[in-house]
C-alpha cells in the first residue's frame, strides 16, 4: 500500500536521459515558480525538508524525482515564468520541458499550481491546452488557499475554470500548505492517475 509519508528523494535531472529508467508510473508536479511546489510536496509527505522551499523564485533547474513506493513517483517540475531567469535558459528549460512531457513513457498524469489569489497565467493556460491536447489526465489545484477568505472562494474556482476553458466536471480543488486542507482530495486523484498508469504499462 502507498504511504505518502515514506515520499523520499531519488534523484534530479537535466537531460531526459538521465531521468530513472524503470517503468513505474509517476505523477509531475507543475506550476509557475513560487506558487508553491516544494511546500505542496512537503505536505504531502508530512514533514518539512523534503522539497527544498527557496526563497529565490527560479532557483529549480531541474526535474526533481521523488520516489513514493517501489512502483510509483512523484516528480518536481521546474518553476516556469520567472523573469530575473535569462531568456537562453527559458528556453533550454522549455525545451526539456517539451522532451519530457512528449517523451516520457511514465508520466501517468500532471497536478497543475495556479495561486488561488490570481488568475491563471498565459504560461498555465499553455500548460493546460498542451495537457488537454495530449489527453492527459490532469488536475487543477488553487494553492494558498489559506489566504483568501471561504466567500471567495467560489469566485476563484470560476475564474480559474474560465480561464482555463476547464469543464464544470474538470477536477479541481483548492490546497493549502499551511492547513493541508486539500491533502486528501489530492492524494486521492494521485493515486487514481497511478494506478491508471500502472494498467497502462501492464497492457
Amino acid at each position: 500500500m502507498i504511504q505518502f509519508r515514506d515520499l523520499a528523494f531519488e534523484k534530479s535531472a537535466t537531460r531526459l536521459a538521465d531521468c530513472p529508467r524503470d517503468p513505474s508510473p509517476e505523477v509531475a508536479v507543475s506550476g509557475r515558480s513560487n506558487v508553491g511546489k516544494s511546500s505542496l510536496l512537503n505536505c504531502l509527505a508530512g514533514r518539512r525538508g523534503l522539497a527544498k522551499v527557496s526563497a529565490r523564485p527560479g532557483k529549480t533547474r531541474s526535474l526533481n524525482f521523488f520516489r513514493l513506493s517501489p512502483t510509483a513517483r512523484l516528480v518536481d517540475l521546474p518553476g516556469y515564468g520567472f523573469a530575473r531567469v535569462s531568456p537562453a535558459e527559458q528556453q533550454r528549460w522549455r525545451r526539456f520541458m517539451e522532451e519530457y512531457l512528449e517523451g516520457r513513457e511514465q508520466l501517468a498524469g500532471l497536478v497543475q499550481l495556479t495561486d488561488s489569489r490570481h488568475a491563471p497565467t498565459a504560461l498555465d493556460r499553455q500548460m493546460v491546452d498542451w495537457l488537454r491536447h495530449r489527453e492527459l489526465p490532469f488536475l487543477v489545484v488553487l494553492t494558498k488557499a489559506d489566504k483568501i477568505g471561504r466567500g471567495a472562494r467560489g469566485k476563484a474556482a470560476a475564474a480559474a475554470r474560465e480561464a482555463l476553458s476547464l469543464a464544470e466536471d474538470s477536477p479541481l480543488c483548492f490546497f493549502s500548505a499551511a492547513t493541508g486542507e486539500g491533502r486528501k482530495e489530492l492524494i486521492g486523484w494521485i493515486l487514481a492517475a497511478l494506478q491508471g498508469g500502472a494498467a497502462a504499462a501492464q497492457r
